[in-house]
This record gives structure tokens, sequence and C-alpha cells, in this order.
């Protein structure tokens, strides 16, 4: 959280902060990333469709597959200054390093409700109004025409 709130105070937009959350297997090898940093509008997929990757009607965006899934949301916070002029652009990335798991709706939603669940606790802990347009539990609208 705090990194967040020193990115946003040096106005550069972007940041390259450690995972917030890592998940090991027994074996030790790290498979679950999870990290949150900012993003410019340009990072945003909009029409670009990267293959492996869905879109999802969550947050500004939001997309997923089975070895990705990324949520983008703005905040309005107290902490975040500048923030009601300017909404804090905040990405969430969940990778997993190793995944053999399938490209199947199932898959692509089970990974997005945990970052949806992690990025839900990050903008509450910030004070983002509005919970940054999260709800409490994920809604799976997939964008149209997009066969998710």
């Amino acid at each position: 959280m705090d990194e967040l709130v020193r990115d946003h105070a040096t106005a550069k937009g972007l940041t390259l902060n450690p995972p917030m959350c890592r998940v090991n297997p027994p074996a030790g090898k790290e498979r679950v990333d999870i990290r949150f940093g900012l993003y410019a509008d340009d990072d945003l997929f909009e029409d670009v469709h990267p293959r492996g990757l869905h879109p999802y009607d969550m947050g500004v965006e939001a997309q997923s597959g089975p070895k990705k899934a990324y949520l983008f949301v703005r905040c309005v916070s107290p902490r975040l200054e500048g923030s009601e002029k300017r909404p804090a652009r905040i990405r969430g990335t969940l990778v997993f390093n190793e995944s053999e798991l399938p490209d199947t709706v199932p898959v692509r939603e089970a990974n997005l409700t945990v970052l949806h669940s992690v990025t839900l606790a990050v903008v509450r802990k910030l004070g983002c109004e509005d919970d940054a347009g999260l709800a409490e539990e994920p809604v799976f609208r997939a964008e149209p025409g997009e066969g998710v």
C-alpha cells in the first residue's frame, strides 16, 4: 500500500513494486504472484485482445486467462494526494509462473475472483471512494461478442 501512495505522489504514473502476495507450492518454486502498481491510460488493453486473455466488464477494465489476470481500477482517496482531480490508476496483476490449467470459463473466473478479492482489500485499505467501483463480490460479465 505504501508503495502505491509513494508512487502516486511522484506522478510518474508507473511502478515496479515487488509482488504483494507470492504463493509458493511445497516444492519451493514460485507459483503465483499478485502485484499492484500504477498504470497510464495507454496501458489499458481496450480493443486489443491478447492471446490467452478474455475481457470482462469489471472495474475500468479486466482481462483473465489461465496464466494471467489483470484488473484496472481508478481510486479517489485522501491518502492519494490530488486523486480527487485525477484519480489514481491502479493495476492489479495475477500471474501463474507455471500454469498448465486449461483456458476455460471456470479457470478464468477463478483467477479473476482471486484478483478481485485482493484488489478489493487494497482499495479498501487505501480508502478509495465507492471501493474504486468494485462490487462486494465479483460479477462476471463477459465483454459483448467475446465468446467468454
